[in-house]
């Protein structure tokens, strides 16, 4: 009976240590959308990137040193050049790759992932000629691969805000990412900020030591009283935006495109719960 008992006690362990192993592994704010709603979000990202238009899904617009593709305008910068802002679309040839997405063999077989024009110009070049025009093509047929990309990045992004966070200040932080992701809008504005203007935990996108990503946003948040946590979001994102323009070493950033930002973040509307 003794024997039994220990057994029955290591068994009883076991199963403690793997269910404490896969809480272990489970992401601390988890995002919670049926395909139809994504989708429904994946629509509203191309339409503000690209006005719904497929040109636009391959791109290089004039004074970038890189193009954008996808309906994320996801960055792609060529060999030798280094940019401050987070480089996306190898992240999403890789994880087309590890979801056995069929991709172009030239990209498929690509190491390193740079894109194959040096500069605006010889894009110009080929803009219109086969392989541009399969490109927009096949990131036209893989929307919902895009989508489903920008979610899992926005699930990590919030987990390594939170871990980033202060331990004292977790609780808080955890309470307006709840308050968001418990509705649609609140999702929505979480997945297309991130994609936008990213995380907000890297030194190099900031100016004068002041960031403009998603972090930002939500410890904003704190400094306003009035409102939804949605309606709070869209203020504090749009302070954000506006401190990013006033500092910005290029007046385009302020002259040309703040308010397209700003027309951007008025979008972040309640549209019910989850």
């Amino acid at each position: 009976m003794r024997r039994f008992r220990s057994l029955f006690a290591l068994l009883l362990l076991t199963v403690a240590l793997t269910v404490c192993g896969a809480a272990l592994t489970k992401p601390d704010v988890e995002l919670k959308l049926s395909d139809q709603q994504l989708s429904w979000i994946a629509g509203k990202i191309y339409q503000n990137e690209c006005a719904g238009k497929v040109d636009c899904l391959v791109h290089w617009s004039e004074g970038e040193d890189f193009p954008t593709l996808g309906i994320g305008h996801f960055k792609w910068y060529p060999k030798g050049v280094e940019a401050p802002y987070a480089e996306s679309f190898p992240e999403l040839v890789q994880y087309m790759a590890s979801e056995s997405v069929g991709m172009p063999e030239w990209l498929a077989d690509m190491n390193p992932i740079d894109a194959p024009w040096p500069d605006r110009e010889t894009f110009l070049l080929h803009q219109h000629g086969p392989q541009v025009e399969f490109l927009r093509w096949f990131l036209d047929e893989t929307r919902h691969i895009q989508a489903r990309f920008m979610y899992e990045r926005t699930q990590d992004s919030l987990d390594e805000i939170l871990d980033a966070t202060p331990k004292a200040d977790r609780p808080a932080m955890r309470e307006r990412m709840d308050e968001l992701r418990s509705t649609l809008g609140g999702i929505y504005a979480l997945i297309d900020y991130v994609n936008f203007k990213g995380e907000g935990l890297s030194d190099r996108e900031a100016y004068h030591g002041q960031g403009w990503g998603l972090r930002q946003v939500l410890l904003r948040m704190d400094d306003i009283d009035q409102g939804t946590a949605l309606e709070r979001f869209r203020v504090a994102a749009a302070d954000v935006l506006k401190q990013r323009a006033n500092n910005a070493p290029n007046a385009d950033e302020r002259k040309k495109w703040l308010a397209g930002w700003l027309n951007r973040v008025s979008t972040y509307r309640d549209l019910g719960q989850v």
